[in-house]
């Protein structure tokens, strides 16, 4: 087998200086167009490649983010993972994906995993951490970012839609077009946006004088989704409208009551999701919907990543960014 090609072989056929090289292949780095190019050109002819591992042995940073996901059923995440991993690529960053469950120990034992990477940083999208390993964190000096989900002991850094307005105003849309018994599906109860999202949709209704008809639980579960609508819609007095904890969720129950249950939507029971995922604007389901803004959320998270990876901040800021209301065919005209 050929030997290695160093960089200093690379310099030589270049005819530059070895630093020159390094900085070629550093993102981020000052170098003239002429020397990149000179660089490349030589690397391409010998089949040079940069040794990056060794590289953040050096500088003790890796350049790599990890993202924690629970999963990628929610159509919303694959979205933002794209988004995400394009806008750190374009700041000289990569991003490495561990998937978890949202058991505390399963996902400290995966947290854990990913630190012996040495990424430079962690987001968690939709997960949550325990405080002992928020300190690990803290301690290591990895910054951490919670993307759409806080921390209940109010540590660490969180990027969030304002859920609690959300809830809001679907109720208050039910509450205008003239429904007076409402339902909420909710997901899991261990999840921040869906503890915001019911208690601002229970705020709402209370404030237009209408007690909550009926609550099931989904728990962001395909089959545990499709069995709690059959059982709230399954009987004479059933609710005339259901606000779902996300898109996907309000996806299933429409397919069960049309195609299973043979009822009208809107005509006979009013759906409103939360996300506003792509497949909410498709004729088949056209659902109302609140939209989380995935791009303001990704370049809130990478600001707040680059605060500490680049400016060198202590801190980072949390963010709570406004929901809008989409409404489409899945809810009455007023």
């Amino acid at each position: 087998m050929p030997g290695k090609v160093t960089s200093l072989e690379v310099a030589e056929r270049a005819g530059v200086s070895r630093s020159a090289v390094s900085r070629v292949f550093t993102p981020g780095a000052s170098v003239s167009e002429k020397t990149a190019q000179k660089v490349r050109q030589a690397a391409s002819e010998l089949g040079y490649r940069p040794n990056v591992l060794a590289r953040s042995l050096l500088t003790g940073k890796s350049r790599i983010v990890g993202l924690v996901v629970a999963y990628l059923d929610n159509h919303f995440y694959p979205s933002v993972l794209e988004k995400l991993s394009n806008a750190l690529q374009a700041r000289g960053y990569h991003v490495l994906v561990f998937m978890a469950s949202e058991i505390d120990d399963d996902l400290d034992r995966v947290t854990q995993e990913i630190l012996d990477y040495q990424v430079d940083a962690l987001v968690l999208a939709s997960v949550p951490l325990s405080s002992d390993m928020v300190e690990r964190c803290e301690g290591l000096g990895v910054p951490v970012v919670l993307f759409n989900r806080r921390q209940e002991t109010g540590r660490g850094t969180s990027v969030t839609s304002n859920n609690r307005e959300g809830g809001r105003l679907a109720a208050e849309l039910f509450l205008r077009t003239g429904h007076t018994r409402i339902a909420h599906l909710a997901g899991s109860g261990e999840a921040s946006t869906q503890r915001d999202r019911e208690a601002g949709f229970l705020e709402g209704l209370q404030a237009g004088g209408v007690a909550l008809a009926e609550r099931a639980v989904g728990g962001f579960d395909r089959a545990r989704t499709r069995e709690a609508a059959r059982a709230m819609f399954g009987k004479p007095d059933r609710p005339d409208a259901v606000f779902s904890a996300n898109d996907v969720m309000a996806f299933l129950t429409m397919d069960v009551l049309r195609f299973e249950l043979g009822l009208r939507v809107p005509e006979d029971v009013a759906v409103i999701g939360f996300d506003d995922v792509p497949e909410a604007a498709w004729p088949s389901y056209d659902l109302t919907t609140l939209r989380q803004d995935a791009d303001a959320m990704v370049a809130a998270t990478v600001g707040a990543l680059m605060q500490v990876m680049v400016n060198g901040a202590d801190t980072m800021d949390s963010v709570e960014l406004p929901v809008r209301l989409m409404e489409r065919g899945s809810t009455r005209g007023v």
